[in-house]
């Protein structure tokens, strides 16, 4: 799931700066499920930006509407509809979402509420974990299903660097994590021993090609059958 947290309403009044027309387009799937962007948060939000604008002295008409993912086009028509009656809308949606809206509204601004944060994990309730980076060269079939990229602070391929202290990463000394950062290299090296494959962390990974994690652009993709 995509997690994202909420801007500061100072920010949000500032980008919404000269709009007295807004509406607030929740999505009700990822940055719901991380309490952020959902159909109550949204209904929070208006709230306080109803209050925050009338204690600013400013004249403002908030209208909401909640759609289950604004990445998916088919989606937005009736948030697209709905956004005909205001001259600017805002987005609780990750930024995947926020752009696939403004693509449908080539004449009013968009504005994001939240801070696309990472690809994360439901570690347990109100905790989320960076577990992927969607790098596009999944390498878990080698590591025993731990990301070397997303969890090692130095994504080694080839691990571990030896600054490990007690299991615990060494950038815990700088930025004293809480809970705190374990090793990867050493939960690889665990679970490979406990799978009986640890004779495999002895063939040596060679270089990444980062140019399938985004790095060359954009990424896309089209199902084989969608091809003409």
């Amino acid at each position: 799931m995509i997690v994202g947290t909420r801007k500061s309403l100072e920010e949000i009044q500032a980008m919404l700066r000269g709009h007295s027309r807004i509406l607030l387009a929740g999505c009700d799937t990822c940055v719901a499920e991380c309490a952020s962007g959902g159909r109550r948060e949204t209904a929070e939000l208006t709230a306080a930006l109803d209050m925050a604008f009338r204690l600013a002295g400013q004249s403002v008409e908030l209208k909401e509407t909640c759609v289950d993912r604004q990445c998916i086009h088919e989606f937005l028509i009736d948030v697209v509809a709905e956004a005909q009656a205001v001259d600017a809308v805002l987005s609780l949606a990750c930024g995947a979402g926020v752009q696939a809206l403004a693509a449908r509204l080539p004449k009013t601004p968009v504005f994001p509420a939240l801070n696309t944060t990472f690809l994360g994990e439901t570690a347990e309730r109100g905790f989320w974990s960076e577990n992927c980076r969607g790098c596009g060269d999944c390498l878990l079939g080698v590591t025993g299903g731990i990301c070397p990229i997303s969890r090692c602070a130095k994504r080694l391929l080839n691990g571990p660097c030896g600054g490990a202290t007690a299991g615990k990463c060494e950038i815990n000394l700088a930025f004293p994590y809480d809970p705190p950062v374990p090793c990867a290299w050493e939960q690889i090296y665990e679970r490979m021993t406990n799978l009986g494959l640890v004779e495999r962390l002895f063939e040596v990974e060679p270089a990444k090609d980062w140019a399938k994690a985004g790095c060359s652009g954009p990424r896309r993709i089209l199902r084989p059958d969608q091809r003409p």
